[in-house]
């Protein structure tokens, strides 16, 4: 499976302040879900990654239901997240 420009933008540079939206999977959408939510960056959904520990189960439930995600828009979120960390944590 081939990941999207967007995937390859988010894991080749630091999070830095990037918002939510540039997190492979989440959209305009789901990341006004987010902001709602108090997860306006993505450092912010990085935080909760981290917090469960890197479990792709647990990581995906919280997104879904904080976002209304369906299940590749979550994997494709905790994919880059797990990419991203591998390289720069």
């Amino acid at each position: 499976m081939s990941t999207s420009q967007k995937h390859k933008n988010f894991v080749a540079e630091p999070m830095g302040d990037k918002p939510v939206t540039e997190l492979p999977g989440i959209g305009e959408k789901l990341g006004q879900r987010l902001v709602d939510h108090g997860c306006d960056k993505a450092y912010v959904v990085l935080g909760q990654f981290l917090v469960v520990k890197k479990d792709e189960e647990m990581f995906t439930d919280w997104l879904k239901d904080q976002s209304g995600a369906n299940a590749k828009q979550a994997g494709d979120c905790f994919k880059a997240l797990t990419e991203w960390s591998q390289s720069f944590l």
